[in-house]
Order: structure tokens, then sequence, then C-alpha cells
């Protein structure tokens, strides 16, 4: 048997500060092994980490995000990229997750330092594909990621200040 696994502050830590030192401002901490039929996973985020709208497309492919640690932005589009839908998900908010069913475009934007999500959905892996990705966003590493990520922060410009500690 498996010895049990904390989700608690020093691995959030570990996780912020490995975020904080990769390129692409994410780090992963796998909770299943690949062949198990559910991922679970700790991802430490920081701001600027670019995570394209995409959708999952297989049936068994519904996602479960719920904010440990920090504040996300949270963006549901149409097909043609239209914005129809935007929540705050903050650790300890008024809304914390989402459950997201196979084909909904989203994009999901990291709002504050040192962010944790914890993330559920079927295995195996697979990455997303083409198919998937968003054709009206910008791929990752693309010139235009820099001011599409900032459209998207803007959506939560006021939520975010609403939110802070006078």
């Amino acid at each position: 048997m498996n010895a049990p696994r904390f989700l608690d502050r020093a691995l959030f830590a570990d996780l912020a500060a490995q975020a904080a030192a990769n390129p692409r401002r994410r780090q992963h901490h796998n909770l299943h092994q690949m062949d198990e039929a559910c991922h679970r996973m700790v991802v430490g985020l920081q701001p600027g980490s670019y995570i394209p709208p995409h959708r999952h497309l297989a049936d068994d492919k519904a996602e479960t995000l719920l904010a440990l640690q920090g504040c996300f932005g949270l963006l549901i589009f149409t097909e043609a990229g239209e914005l129809v839908e935007k929540r705050l998900l903050q650790a300890g908010g008024e809304c914390a997750g989402v459950d997201l069913p196979p084909g909904v475009f989203h994009g999901l934007v990291v709002l504050a330092a040192d962010s944790v999500l914890f993330e559920c959905k079927a295995g195996p892996y697979r990455p997303v594909s083409e198919a998937e990705l968003a054709p009206w966003a910008p791929r990752e590493g693309a010139p235009e990621v820099a001011s599409y990520l900032a459209w998207m922060q803007a959506q939560f410009k006021s939520s975010v200040d609403d939110s802070q500690p006078s």
C-alpha cells in the first residue's frame, strides 16, 4: 500500500517555487500513476503562465478544477470564440472551482502569485490535440500570446481588485 500524500502548505510552497523557476510558469505534481483511470494532480502556477483556451473532446474527459491557494480567472467561450462566461476561482472565495463537461472551450488565467490548483480528469493522459485548441486563440509561444494573456487578465481586473483586503 502506498503512503498517504498530503496537500499541505509545504507542498504548495514547493510547487510555487518550482513554477516560478519554470519558463512556462507552472509545475505539476501527479498524485496518480499514469496507468490509473482517474488522474489527480496539484499544479503550482504563477502569473504569466499561458494556458491556451481549449476543450476536451473525448466523452470521458470532464475536468474538475479547484483553487487550493491563490486566485484564477476562468473564461468560457463559444465555438466561435465569443466570451460567454467568466468566473473568479479563489481559494476560500465564493467560488473555489468548476466541473467542466467535455466539449466546452475554456481558458484559465493566473491572477495571484503562488497559486495552486487541484485538477482531476479521466486518464490516460493525452496531450491536447490541435482539434481541441481554440482556433481563434494564439498557440503557446506565439508572438500574440502577450497581448492575448493581457486581455484574459483584464477580464478580471475589477474582480481581483474587489477581492483584495483594503
